[in-house]
């Protein structure tokens, strides 16, 4: 009775040990993760955010002759709505001619008084001219008189003959001396006039100047097209209560449509596999259905850092070969960019790669038991890695490291 009950005992006692091992590594089985060697197309994409531009635009600037009055900035008092559709000639904005009327109201005085002096001068010479002229005739008529006299005093002395003579020819000699001086007093007259008359036409095209810019602040289209708002140095959208600088005078621009272009940026290590003519697919957030074919037309040698960032980035130019009647300029798009693909590779998940001692190994299911496999890895992308030696299609090899593997040998390739 002893030995049967021991015997019992034993069995229950095997039975348990097995069953705690069979459940423990079935336990340990389900938290691996398995995925197997893949063969197919295999394609690197690097993916960033841009912004649609049209690689063609027509701008609408303010009135240049606001440099030339010294006018730093103006503000803008009324601009239509962006993506407003408008003809050649339609209004298009107006701007604050606040600072334009205070320079009206001083070119005007300053004409004034340059009138002023204007007809100052030309009193002040009608004077003097009409007395140097009056002076000649008195000198003539003298003369007229010493002649006569002369012409009497046949019978006189001879001194008072001679003085007579005497007085005739300072008459004479004054007289020319006179007529000459009228002469240079005519010239120092007229360009005094001159320097006076000059004074009043500056004065007066400035201010026509000015009126003919306070006329040209009501800016209307030279073009058809749509309207698209100009950004600043700081990337602000200019609209209705911006100032604008006299260094950008761009109020908005008229795309054309028909060639667009998405402007991107790539990091410092993606830019590496980034060349031109790489083939692109561009998506945008506003229509996700839509997909547009591009082109890598330039890609910048000088990386920018963008504002309040110390990122370091460099421009990408992507050419669309075709267009949409229903993407704008400023749509924010999503550019794929191929910058590898291979046909029939094997591939498995970057996350089977494992390395020790700059080996690269997988963790690999061998039946009912596992190996430590040594790989030789190609091109990758962000999920997946090409596997050029070590594996073959529909292996099956382990996401996560399997417990008790440590210490095992990695299967080298001969």
């Amino acid at each position: 009775m002893n030995k049967k009950r021991l015997l019992i005992i034993g069995g229950i006692a095997v039975l348990g040990f097995t069953g705690y091992s069979f459940f423990s590594n079935s336990k340990s089985e389900s938290t691996l993760l398995l995925s197997k060697v893949e063969k197919g197309k295999f394609e690197n994409i690097i993916v960033s955010s841009g912004e649609l531009k049209s690689m063609n635009s027509k701008e609408i600037k303010a009135p240049v002759a606001l440099t030339k009055h010294r006018i730093r900035e103006i503000k803008i008092k009324n601009l239509i709505p962006e993506g407003t559709i408008i003809k050649k000639g339609d209004f298009v904005a107006t701007l604050d001619p606040t600072e334009i009327f205070e320079l009206i109201l001083d070119a005007r005085l300053n004409l004034e008084s340059a009138q002023s002096k204007y007809t100052q001068q030309q009193l002040d010479t009608t004077l003097n001219l009409k007395q140097e002229r009056t002076a000649i005739k008195d000198l003539e008529f003298s003369i007229q008189t010493t002649k006569l006299e002369l012409k009497q005093s046949i019978y006189e002395p001879p001194a008072t003959i001679r003085k007579l003579e005497i007085n005739l020819e300072k008459s004479e000699r004054d007289l020319k001396e006179k007529r000459e001086n009228y002469v240079i007093k005519q010239r120092q007259a007229k360009a005094k006039m001159i320097e006076v008359g000059t004074e009043v036409s500056k004065f007066q095209n400035k201010l026509d100047e000015l009126l003919s810019l306070k006329e040209s602040l009501t800016v209307y289209s030279e073009s058809p097209g749509m309207i698209i708002y100009d950004k600043d140095w700081n990337g602000n959208k200019k609209v209705s209560g911006s100032s604008i600088s006299v260094w950008d005078l761009t109020l908005a621009t008229i795309p054309d449509l028909s060639q667009m272009e998405s402007k991107t940026y790539a990091n410092e290590v993606d830019v590496r596999k980034i060349k031109k003519g790489m083939s692109v697919k561009i998506g945008f957030d506003a229509f996700p259905e839509l997909e547009i074919e591009g082109e890598v037309t330039d890609v910048a040698n000088v990386a920018e850092t963008k504002r309040g960032s110390d990122v370091k980035l460099f421009p990408i130019t992507i050419k669309l070969k075709t267009t949409n009647d229903n993407i704008r300029p400023g749509m924010t798009t999503s550019n794929g960019i191929l910058t590898f693909e291979k046909d029939e590779v094997l591939s498995i998940p970057l996350e089977a790669i494992f390395t020790k001692d700059t080996v690269s190994f997988v963790y690999m299911k061998d039946g009912f038991s596992k190996k430590k496999q040594q790989v030789i890895l190609g091109e990758s992308n962000d999920n997946k890695v090409i596997v050029e030696k070590g594996l073959s299609e529909k292996d099956e090899v382990y996401l996560n490291e399997p417990e008790g593997m440590e210490e095992k040998k990695i299967n080298r390739i001969e």
